[in-house]
């Protein structure tokens, strides 16, 4: 305005229409503008169209908390599961172990069992082996004996000492 007042002071004359000038004209637009802008409820039509932005934005975060909620309960529970899964897995792997040592012991006891069986097999087999060559030693010492005595005899007896034996065997039985 300080402009527009000096302008008008150095007599240069500015157009008007009605008595107003551009000015007047501007804040007659402008009052007008706002007229219809109350009029028409456009503040209360931004302030329901905000309203409902932050009513969507508030329902969104119930909803982003309520899934968060889900989730961290999800979180806590799978969790509790991987926790049950390592101690699950400590308990197999300590059952195992014992298994494996009363396997491996089992397995010690067994092959010392086998041994001490194929040791007591072996044992008797030498013990037969010996009784089988002691009675045929004894078969050989007795055939040589009796083919010796047989040898003897024939060299020693003849037929009257033979038909005396026969008589006394004879006579033995006959008084029995």
């Amino acid at each position: 305005m300080v402009n527009a007042s000096l302008i008008l002071a150095a007599g240069a004359n500015e157009p008007t229409a009605f008595g107003f000038d551009a000015t007047g004209w501007v804040s007659i637009a402008m009052l007008a503008l706002v007229a219809i802008v109350l009029w028409k409820k456009v503040p209360a039509m931004i302030a329901g169209s905000l309203d409902n932005k932050i009513a969507e934005i508030s329902k969104q975060l119930t909803e982003a908390e309520a899934l968060r909620k889900d989730a961290e309960a999800l979180k806590s529970e799978y969790e509790a599961k991987l926790a049950s899964a390592e101690r699950e897995v400590a308990d197999i792997r300590s059952r195992a172990s014992a298994e494996a040592d009363g396997l491996i012991e089992k397995a010690k006891a067994d092959a010392t069992a086998l041994i001490g069986r194929r040791q007591q097999m072996a044992e008797d087999r030498i013990a037969a082996a010996e009784a089988g060559a002691l009675a045929d030693v004894r078969s050989a010492a007795a055939k040589a004996a009796t083919d010796a005595a047989a040898v003897l005899i024939a060299a020693k007896h003849d037929a009257a000492a033979d038909k005396a034996l026969v008589d006394s065997a004879i006579a033995s039985v006959t008084k029995a």
